[in-house]
């Protein structure tokens, strides 16, 4: 079975033909957060063009969404567009973030995200699920599998906490990977 998460307009038509053209079960899951749905607030860059023609993107192959040298940050769907915000952002201070978006759980492309540690030393994880047995724990392993010597400061994971997701709003932002979260993480990394 393979998984994939598009962040983007162009990702989702390309992953959906990949994925219908697949022998194999295909789970594309969508946040709500960036289909354009008329009562939940967009992200800029959730809105986008789609390739006209044949368009296809290959399942497990990761994108680059933004080169940097500082630090890594890997996350997919809604978090790739806060990730992005949170790059530009803290470009104005000096601190270059490359961003992975993964576009697929399974198959995990573990080439792009070790490429990209080897380069920065540092990784921030943003995951919109639970830290426990979740994305972030099997990246971790998959770093500390291959080489943790790569690392100059201890990974750092932005996840929900283990605690239900409340229906409150105000207290679902407080669970949820948001800007700010990723930011903070991102500036532990860097020691700002």
């Amino acid at each position: 079975m393979k998984i994939v998460v598009p962040s983007n307009p162009a990702d989702a038509a390309g992953l959906m033909t990949a994925a219908i053209r697949d022998d194999n079960p295909v789970v594309f899951m969508f946040h709500k957060g960036i289909q354009g749905l008329p009562w939940m607030a967009k992200n800029r860059r959730s809105v986008g063009p789609v390739p006209e023609g044949e368009h296809v993107v290959e399942i497990g192959k990761a994108a680059v969404a933004r080169e940097g040298a500082d630090v890594t940050v890997v996350t997919l769907s809604l978090s790739v567009h806060h990730a992005l915000d949170v790059a530009e952002d803290l470009a104005d201070d000096g601190t270059d973030v490359e961003v992975i978006d993964l576009r697929s759980l399974v198959p995990l492309d573990t080439e792009a995200i070790l490429e990209s540690v080897s380069k920065t030393g540092r990784l921030v994880i943003v995951d919109e699920d639970y830290q426990s047995f979740g994305l972030s724990g099997e990246i971790t392993a998959r770093i500390a599998e291959h080489d943790p010597s790569m690392l100059k400061t201890p990974i750092e994971r932005v996840a929900n906490p283990d605690v239900p997701i409340p229906y409150a709003r105000p207290l679902e932002y407080a669970a949820l990977p948001t800007p700010a979260r990723i930011k903070e993480a991102i500036l532990k990394q860097v020691n700002r």
